[in-house]
């Protein structure tokens, strides 16, 4: 695989997870921990993402008259909507709580769409700007979750790769302890 490619269009490459089994298990777990980290980082940007599109969303109920509380006062419940101390992991195994590295910089759209100081500028912003914001921010999201399912699929298939192996005695199940 090039190594100068982000790494989340060489797990959307097709090669990413073709010829398996030519592989050796050290390259496979490789590109599961590749898989690992991506699953971090999206999580990570898409509850970014929704935090910022709830505030969105409380200042314009706040606008039209729905909502009464300042943000100020709403704010511990709209930051902390949903949160049970658990978090959705489809993969079924335990996430890292490290963040990653975000500069905000890029040239992707999630990386533009949290760039954005519009919570700087929330009581200035004029409505229009409040639903341009909002649909950026809606579909920084709905990239990023694209991403994520792309990056579960090959999660899928590496897995079940690696569960044959162990399976067929091509791997040992006791290098498992290891290899983490």
């Amino acid at each position: 695989m090039e190594q100068h490619r982000r790494r989340i269009d060489q797990v959307m490459d097709p090669s990413f997870i073709a010829g398996l089994e030519e592989l050796d298990l050290d390259e496979i777990r490789g590109r599961r921990n590749t898989l690992d980290e991506l699953d971090t980082e999206f999580s990570y940007y898409r509850r970014i993402l929704h935090g910022r599109m709830d505030l969105l969303d409380f200042e314009m109920r706040r606008r039209d008259g729905s909502e009464t509380r300042s943000l100020i006062e709403a704010l511990p419940e709209i930051l902390g909507d949903g949160v049970s101390g658990k978090t959705s992991n489809p993969l079924d195994r335990e996430l890292s709580v490290k963040t990653p590295e975000f500069a905000g910089l890029g040239r992707r759209n999630v990386d533009k769409a949290l760039a954005d100081d519009f919570l700087s500028r929330l009581p200035f912003l004029e409505d229009r700007e409040l639903v341009e914001i909002r649909k950026s921010l809606a579909e920084a999201e709905h990239e990023v979750s694209d991403q994520r399912r792309a990056v579960y699929n090959a999660y899928d298939v590496i897995t079940s790769d690696l569960t044959r192996r162990y399976r067929d005695g091509a791997a040992d199940a006791d290098e498992l302890l290891s290899a983490k």
